[in-house]
């Protein structure tokens, strides 16, 4: 597998937790379990992009305007958990929040996937592509507890 491959097996996943995600209501163990395990999916893949993917990229010229605003994504991403962490799990503005949740990790998925990728395809060798891969993928099964 190449490092796109691994990282789309995430971004699916992301998906389906955050379809899962907003069709819950009030304050319920399933609302809990799936925002904690939505959480850390989003957290360490953020962790495991950014070092196995981003990093290697920042230095080239035409990829380091696009890793950092993959990287501040990532902080958004990170800002709107922490809101959905301070509001109420029965509270009309958590499903509001977590539905813009839904919005900007979307947005970003799609925008790694349907430039990011093929930009940087042009800048990784093959061989880069399957060892950014392998270190992605040992990274994400060390951190993710699930």
């Amino acid at each position: 597998m190449n490092i796109y491959e691994e990282i789309r097996i995430d971004h699916d996943k992301q998906r389906e937790l955050l379809d899962k995600l907003v069709d819950t209501s009030g304050d319920t163990n399933l609302r809990d379990q799936l925002f904690k395990e939505l959480k850390e999916e989003l957290e360490v893949h953020a962790n495991a992009e950014e070092r196995h993917f981003y990093k290697p990229l920042i230095t080239n010229d035409m990829m380091q305007e696009k890793a950092r605003h993959g990287i501040a994504e990532h902080h958004e991403i990170d800002e709107l958990i922490e809101k959905l962490e301070e509001t109420d799990y029965d509270s009309s503005a958590w499903l509001k929040t977590a539905k813009d949740l839904k919005e900007k990790v979307e947005h970003h998925l799609e925008d790694e996937e349907h430039q990011f990728f093929q930009l940087s395809g042009k800048v990784f060798s093959e061989k880069e592509k399957t060892t950014l891969a392998t270190s992605y993928r040992k990274y994400m099964k060390e951190n993710i507890a699930v």
